[in-house]
C-alpha cells in the first residue's frame, strides 16, 4: 500500500500524476482530480488501486 504523496493526507495513493516541471507522484483519488486539471499532467491509474477508484475509471 502506497499513500498519497501530498503534504497531510493520509488516503492510500490510488494514481500515479505524470508531472512534466516535477518528479511523478502516486496521489490518491481526491488529488489527482484536482492535480490532473494542469496541462500537461497524466494521471494513469495504479494496477492495485482498483478499491480506490470509481467504477469504469479504470
Amino acid at each position: 500500500m502506497v499513500t498519497c504523496s501530498e503534504d497531510g493526507c493520509e488516503e492510500e495513493a490510488a494514481v500515479e500524476l505524470h508531472v512534466p516541471w516535477a518528479e511523478n507522484r502516486p496521489v490518491c483519488a481526491g488529488h489527482a482530480r484536482v492535480l490532473s486539471r494542469q496541462d500537461g499532467v497524466v494521471a494513469d491509474p495504479l494496477d492495485d488501486a482498483d478499491d480506490e477508484l470509481p467504477e469504469g475509471a479504470s
